[in-house]
């Protein structure tokens, strides 16, 4: 099985999913979606394959996401493309599907 994971390897809950997947004997593809973000119509996509909004896929704990309180999805991937920052992590894509892995446990749903 082939997954690509858009990952920060800073983050506990990133470096969960890869292990995860890595278990799994995945073929994963880290994608270290700060240096190389997604563009917007991959990112749009991923969150439609994922059954998810924009708003669900904003890092709400950045200083960058307060004023997008009230903004809509287009908004929303705007400003992630502006500030890769703004993108909850990890993104989790393989043939079954998307996943948002918060918790990283959710990545096992799509193996």
């Amino acid at each position: 099985m082939k997954a690509t994971i858009y990952h920060n390897p800073r983050c506990s809950k990133s470096r969960e999913a890869l292990a995860i997947l890595q278990e799994a004997g995945a073929e994963v593809e880290v994608v270290e979606y700060l240096k190389t973000p997604p563009s917007r119509a991959k990112l749009a996509a991923l969150y439609a394959r994922a059954g998810i909004s924009p708003r669900a896929g904003l890092r709400i704990a950045e200083d960058g996401a307060k004023p997008l309180k009230s903004a809509d999805g287009d908004t929303i991937l705007d400003a992630m493309m502006v500030d890769p920052l703004l993108i909850e992590r990890p993104l989790v894509e393989t043939e079954k599907g998307v996943r948002l892995g918060r918790p990283p446990e959710k990545v096992r749903e799509i193996l």
